[in-house]
């Protein structure tokens, strides 16, 4: 960790945008000084194998443009487009998902060739009967910001770096004769079609375009324009196989080969600026963004801001995998939510129509039911700058659609996975102080997703519960109901609403609704006193039964909100405990129709789905520190590792690297809005968060190893601390942390 914590008092705490101009490390001077060069502990293969789905390629954080590579293979582990085990190319795409369980975008395929070719994909069997191309890991670069790879094929050199808005490629060509670009508006991923798509070659220089799709987000529109160092020679648009004259073209499955002739430097640069509004707007955006040719700037000025935006959290650790996944891990967290405006403010809804706002920055790609739980805490503490942005991305698209998002994709609601996750999002930011957004509006937008009737909230609303039957997945749309409406309960008291208090906070309870006690377990419910047959806690029917990507011994612990409401439930402490050992040890079958999901197995507790994920938490809890301690270092180390396979299960945008990141510094969120962060077991020796105002919070674990996992004693800024959690509130007011860690179990 050489030089890693000169970075405090460096330019600041290098906490916003504004400063990344003008702290960029672009010298050897600056690295001498102490810019930390964070990148080099990110390894963006971690992840692309098994089911992590992580998005490989170039961007920046939290950026529109993902452009990377795409391999030809339709799957569920290729969500994001590529598999490390995979070694197909058809071309390199400007916008790809990272962890989801669903594939989409796949946006604007460019691909280089040169000699013999076709102008359709082809096969891995028959590659000569189109254009694709193989290659492997060795003629791979891959690190933050930057992607490059050598397609042997075509003999030529493809290397990408990118801007917030615009996708950067730099294509040296080796072989000898013309020069090509195909251009594929086509293809996306296996779960994108396209609906229409439109070519213009404007000069020699310029082409612009859209691509109209119909996937995931059932109305996906993208704009582009594309700038080339080089000038067209001749173009060929395509409709499916059959050449169409012209120079431009609007078809379903439309193609274009770009014709370049003899290269006299044998390198051509091209630049694509995306947009979800208009092709105007997308060449807007890369003049605004790019107003050079300098690749290697470009590469460098990425590098800068991730390295900017890494050195939000700046640790070390004597074991050098720690700080690779660590940084992986945050790293990960920063892919998305992703800019979805233009410069000029423009964006689409999700009412359809284009809006004009620069008053805040609007996101896309809000996988809220995995990322409320750690993800958005985090970011509470990382990102704070972010966090009013995205709570007023969320409040306007209450506004264009009448509820909050539930799973927001380029303008679309997908109504993926079960509850109203925005809820307790909103809640936490309000609850933690941020102001840059009405806190009335929030209230109200919240409070009417919650009285809405669909998704089976009219049952909510009348019994309690959802009854089994009427929906499938009534137990994990009722428990996640109940996790969010405790949160409006909290705003509501906090903003004097008694009245509404009073309801939701009973409504926060509607979990005992699904308990069995004559089993033992949360069941699906028929009426007042039946209950669904047959009834097993280890089987898991995939969306087809009253869980949703689980099973009940799962589901029996999704009450965060109410823990001790739970342990009463269940019998008391002693009761409780004894469940949670069973829990973590109970080995069943779960069935042949198991959601792929469920990965990451000790007993039943499955870290590789999000509904798991706070339950180990629960033994600190219920004062069993060790037993937490024991998990949680069991889980940082077996199922995250630096292997391509270093996730056990979807990265799912952020939220599975979040739980590590906050683990590794030693606490988890339980409940997701009410800021208390419960202590667990750090991985790492010191922690420093840096915080607005230039304020920093140091966390210190003293005598931490393998073996020296258990805390003995906490002090607060020198004082002894006894609580079993750290409010956000301590955190952000700055200060130091220490730990002493032991191997003594306490």
């Amino acid at each position: 960790m050489r030089n890693l914590k000169c970075l405090i008092g460096f330019c600041g705490v290098l906490m916003f945008s504004t400063v990344i101009t003008a702290c960029s490390p672009k010298t050897d001077s600056d690295r001498e000084a102490g810019f930390p060069e964070l990148t080099k502990y990110v390894d963006p293969y971690i992840g692309t194998g098994f089911h992590g789905h992580v998005f490989l390629g170039a961007n920046v954080p939290f950026g529109a443009v993902q452009l990377g590579p795409t391999n030809i293979t339709q799957g569920w582990d290729w969500c994001s487009g590529y598999h490390y085990s995979d070694s197909t190319l058809i071309g390199f795409a400007h916008t790809h998902l990272s962890g989801t369980g669903i594939g989409d975008l796949g946006d604007i395929l460019f691909m280089p060739v040169s000699g013999d070719y076709k102008v359709s994909l082809g096969s891995p069997e028959k590659p000569e009967e189109g254009y694709i191309a193989f290659y492997n890991h060795d003629d791979e670069t891959v690190k933050p910001g930057y992607y490059a790879v050598q397609i042997d094929r075509y003999q030529v050199k493809a290397e990408m770096t990118s801007t917030q808005r615009t996708g950067f490629h730099q294509y040296t060509y080796q072989a000898q004769g013309d020069a090509h670009i195909l251009v594929n508006l086509d293809r996306g991923t296996g779960w994108d079609a396209p609906v229409e798509g439109n070519l213009r070659l404007v000069n020699d220089t310029l082409v612009t375009g859209y691509r109209l799709s119909k996937g995931w987000a059932k109305d996906q529109r993208i704009y582009f324009a594309a700038v080339f160092s080089q000038p067209v020679k001749s173009v060929k648009l395509y409709d499916g196989l059959t050449e169409k004259e012209g120079h431009e073209l609007s078809a379903v499955r439309l193609m274009a080969d770009l014709d370049f002739g003899q290269l006299t430097d044998g390198q051509i640069r091209v630049k694509v600026g995306i947009s979800p509004v208009s092709s105007e707007n997308a060449l807007e955006n890369l003049q605004h963004e790019i107003a050079h040719w300098d690749f290697e700037q470009v590469v460098a000025d990425a590098d800068a801001q991730w390295n900017n935006e890494l050195a939000k959290v700046i640790v070390s650790s004597a074991d050098p995998e720690v700080l690779t996944k660590f940084y992986t891990a945050l790293y990960h967290t920063f892919i998305a939510p992703s800019v979805f405006q233009d410069v000029n403010g423009d964006y689409r809804g999700s009412d359809g129509q284009v809006h004009n706002d620069k008053s805040f920055v609007n996101y896309t790609t809000l996988s809220l039911w995995d990322t409320y739980r750690a993800a958005h805490p985090m970011f509470t503490l990382v990102q704070p700058e972010r966090v009013n942005d995205l709570v007023n991305t969320m409040l306007n698209i209450f506004d264009q659609q009448g509820e909050l998002p539930v799973w927001h994709l380029m303008g679309n609601e997908t109504y993926c996975m079960v509850g109203y996750s925005a809820v307790p999002v909103i809640v936490d930011a309000y609850r933690k102080g941020f102001k840059g957004f009405d806190a009335e509006r929030a209230y109200h937008a919240v409070k009417t997703t919650a009285m809405g009737d669909g998704r089976g909230i009219n049952y909510v609303k009348e019994l309690g519960y959802i009854p089994a039957g009427t929906d499938v997945e009534s137990v994990a749309k009722g428990l996640e109901y109940a996790v969010s409406d405790a949160s409006i309960a909290l705003m509501a008291k906090d903003l004097g609403k008694e009245d509404d208090f009073q309801y939701f906070e009973l409504r926060g309870k509607n979990y005992r609704n699904y308990f069995d006690a004559s089993v033992g377990f949360m069941r699906g419910r028929i009426g007042q006193n039946e209950w669904r047959t047959p009834f097993d806690p280890f089987v898991s029917r995939h969306r087809d039964d009253d869980f949703c990507e689980g099973n009940s011994w799962q589901y029996t612990w999704l009450v965060p909100q109410d823990v001790n409401g739970l342990v009463d439930m269940l019998g008391g402490r002693e009761k409780t405990l004894e469940k949670l050992d069973e829990f973590f040890s109970a080995e069943g079958d779960m069935g042949e129709h198991a959601s792929n999901d469920i990965t990451g197995l000790i007993g039943q507790y499955a870290h590789g789905n999000e509904p798991s994920h706070h339950i180990a938490y629960f033994y600190t809890l219920l004062d069993e520190p060790a037993k937490t301690a024991d998990l949680i270092r069991k889980i940082m180390t077996e199922f995250y590792t630096t292997a391509p396979e270093g996730l056990i299960g979807n990265e799912d945008v952020g939220q599975m690297s979040a739980w590590y990141v906050l683990s590794a510094m030693g606490f988890y969120q339980v409940h997701p809005a009410n800021g208390e962060f419960v202590f667990g077991s750090p991985v790492l020796d010191e922690a420093v968060i840096n915080l607005p105002e230039g304020k920093t919070f140091t966390i210190k674990a003293l005598n931490n190893s393998q073996e020296n996992k258990y805390i003995k004693s906490k002090t607060l800024n020198g004082k002894a601390y006894t609580k079993n959690f750290i409010a956000y509130s301590d955190l952000m007011d700055g200060g130091e942390l220490t730990l002493e860690m032991t191997s003594e179990r306490p």
